[in-house]
């Protein structure tokens, strides 16, 4: 299948293909990625923009399987945690409601229901969190940086995701990480893993050899976008 930009009607280059092509993997095989790939990568992350080239940011690579999955297990305990709760405040009386209600008006992103069913799949045993990959790359951000550590850490990790693809190997965003250091968990794993002030975990990527060939084009919603043109009209664009 090849696909064509409508308006002018050519192919696609390299790039562009990779970046309609590759898809996010969940199941691995369990050959590890070598280090000096791993490297590899970490040094293209050096090369991401980022505010005054700060590079205000940490990275942790695990790949100790026994760590992986002490890991997981704190993690899908901290998802049963919150099945329960949600589960809690959706069954029952107009002050549960309410009290849910208020957490989504405060917390939208991590209320939505996305993130809670994926939990409930989580805490059930029906969906993986690493999806075995073999290696886990941390990404921490400096609070005192002087861009937006955040988005600087979303570059260095699409980064790291389009260099990983030319090396045969397939990526997973893994947010739900990040529950390792909320609640009871939070000690343990800022002194297992080293992290002290002024850094604090943003995201990961699972990283590994992807079983069979999960690149392929998939449909997708098209977003309309506002465009002021150099004539000076104003159009909406799709």
């Amino acid at each position: 299948m090849e696909l064509t930009i409508p308006e002018s009607g050519t192919p696609f280059n390299t790039v562009e293909e990779v970046v309609f092509r590759r898809r996010s993997v969940r199941i691995y095989q369990k050959k590890q990625v070598p280090e000096y790939v791993v490297r590899r990568l970490l040094e293209a992350a050096r090369f991401a923009p980022s505010a005054g080239n700060g590079q205000t940011w940490k990275f942790i690579v695990v790949q100790d399987s026994q760590m992986l999955t002490e890991m997981e297990e704190d993690i899908r305990n901290a998802c049963r945690t919150i099945s329960k709760l949600f589960y809690y405040l959706n069954n029952g009386s107009k002050v549960k409601s309410f009290v849910s209600r208020l957490f989504q008006r405060i917390d939208p992103s991590n209320t939505h229901p996305v993130p809670f069913i994926a939990s409930h799949l989580i805490a059930e045993g029906k969906a993986g969190i690493y999806h075995g990959a073999p290696t886990l790359i941390l990404m921490l951000a400096d609070k005192r940086a002087p861009g937006d550590s955040a988005i600087e850490i979303g570059i260095t990790g699409q980064t790291m995701d389009l260099v990983a693809h030319s090396y045969g190997l397939g990526t997973c965003w893994v947010s739900f990480v990040k529950l390792l250091f909320r609640g009871r968990n939070n000690r343990k794993w800022k002194k297992r893993l080293n992290i002290q002030y002024p850094y604090s975990l943003v995201t990961a990527i699972a990283i590994g050899y992807p079983v069979g060939t999960p690149d392929g084009y998939v449909v997708r919603e098209t977003k309309k976008t506002d465009w002021y043109g150099a004539d000076g009209r104003f159009r909406i664009v799709s």
